[in-house]
């Protein structure tokens, strides 16, 4: 049954929320390589069944690496570093994790590699990681010249050694490389310069790393030593995604209602579990257990407005603008600026689409400030451009928990990670029909 072109939701529901949510997709390609690395076979559970998923799983078995099962549960046969294909083409799609770690993992092959994707993704920058595994000694470019993919590697391996890696654009450019680097020939040192972004990611791959055998020596986030040696393949079972436990906070939030959300929580490697922190000084009761989170919305249903900055949770950014039109007081988002390098400029389609409710919007390189609709009314029957971009679908569909016949456009966009985004929020009574 072909997808259909548009969903229209239901509002004025009041949300009481406790479904299982899909693995972590950070944490999914994450294992997913560090399997690939290990010498023998890993057991990954609680996997991701997405789009992003299936790119990362058909790039490794094109590289000659096995991975079987092709539900939550995948076993991965690594093989110890190496990276048996001697030549591949890989069609990344628009998957950022995909096409960044295996990058990195192909410079320890021998043999040609060229990595590609979307029209969109051949423009998303890749320079940056480049040029540190240029400098730890690999042939690498890109095919225009312009710092983005396609991009040929001729592979020799590692040299390893010194390299500095930019952190201003992407924190996947740093965790590409920590993972690969236990199989350089000699001991890798990555400095980092200026600010990290999105810190909370590089904390996950250290900390995955050091499930696997291979612990960091570090100096917070300015430099990563690592030394030579090799993974252990186990066992590892993959979080819940806290991006997809913030739609249904955000929901519970903007409704009065209650959310619970399983295996993401206190204990969490996940930084995009801050979003409920955020929401409760916004007035949502929140309480915090070891493997799971609560959220009520306000029960005099008024939310807080105020100034935030998600520099380590930037993708966790559209789903607090949709929450900021029923707050109180404008809700100023900061320090975001590499949504403008995501599926889309999410910056720019954000604003774009939170204006069309009606709402006034200040955008600035790196900044978005959103005011509350005046009306939920004057918003009835608007019609949500999604861009290609899961999160934008996402995210607006909390809206149309409170804005009357509010319809999503290329809903099916939402299987690059959630794929069972709509089933779910027609569940909690989000969807028409």
């Amino acid at each position: 049954m072909p997808n259909p072109p548009s969903l229209r939701l239901q509002s004025g529901v009041r949300v009481q929320s406790d479904l299982p949510l899909p693995g972590s997709k950070s944490m999914t390609n994450r294992a997913l390589a560090l399997a690939a690395l290990a010498d023998g076979e890993s057991h990954l559970t609680n996997m991701l069944i997405a789009e992003d998923r299936t790119v990362m799983v058909t790039a490794l078995r094109s590289l000659g690496i096995a991975a079987t099962g092709d539900g939550t549960d995948v076993h991965v046969h690594g093989q110890g570093g190496r990276i048996p294909a001697r030549e591949a083409n890989l069609d990344l799609r628009l998957s950022g994790t995909a096409i960044r770690f295996l990058a990195a993992m192909v410079a320890l092959g021998h043999g040609r590699y060229r990595l590609d994707g979307t029209h969109r993704m051949r423009e998303r920058p890749i320079q940056d990681l480049l040029d540190a595994l240029h400098e730890l000694g690999a042939d690498v470019a890109t095919d225009a010249g312009n710092g983005c993919p396609p991009v040929t590697i001729q592979a020799s391996g590692l040299r390893g050694g010194h390299a500095t890696v930019q952190g201003g654009r992407s924190s996947q450019y740093l965790s590409a490389l920590l993972m690969v680097a236990p199989y350089a020939r000699e001991a890798v040192t990555l400095h980092v310069p200026m600010e990290q972004l999105s810190k909370p990611f590089v904390d996950m791959t250290v900390r995955m790393m050091a499930s696997f055998g291979i612990d960091v020596e570090r100096d917070g986030y300015r430099s990563f030593h690592v030394p030579t040696g090799g993974y252990q393949a186990g066992p590892y079972r993959i979080e819940a995604d806290a991006m997809a436990a913030g739609y249904h906070w955000a929901a519970a939030a903007i409704s009065g209602g209650h959310a619970i959300t399983r295996d993401v929580g206190r204990d969490s490697v996940q930084g995009d579990r801050r979003l409920a922190d955020v929401l409760e000084t916004m007035g949502c009761h929140v309480t915090w257990h070891a493997n799971r989170c609560e959220v009520a919305g306000p029960s005099d249903g008024r939310l807080r407005g105020g100034t935030f900055d998600l520099n380590d949770m930037p993708d966790q950014a559209q789903t607090l603008a949709v929450v900021a039109l029923f707050a109180e007081e404008p809700v100023r988002i900061n320090n975001i600026w590499n949504l403008r390098i995501k599926e889309t400029d999410r910056l720019t389609a954000l604003a774009t689409e939170l204006r069309r409710l009606g709402a006034q919007v200040e955008l600035g390189d790196d900044w978005i400030t959103v005011h509350p609709l005046e009306s939920v009314e004057s918003a009835e029957g608007t019609a949500i451009e999604t861009y290609g971009d899961h999160r934008m679908a996402m995210s607006f569909a909390v809206a149309g928990l409170r804005i009357p016949n509010l319809t999503i456009l290329d809903p099916a966009c939402v299987e690059k990670t959630y794929p069972t985004f709509f089933d779910d929020w027609r569940t909690i009574g989000g969807v028409a029909g």
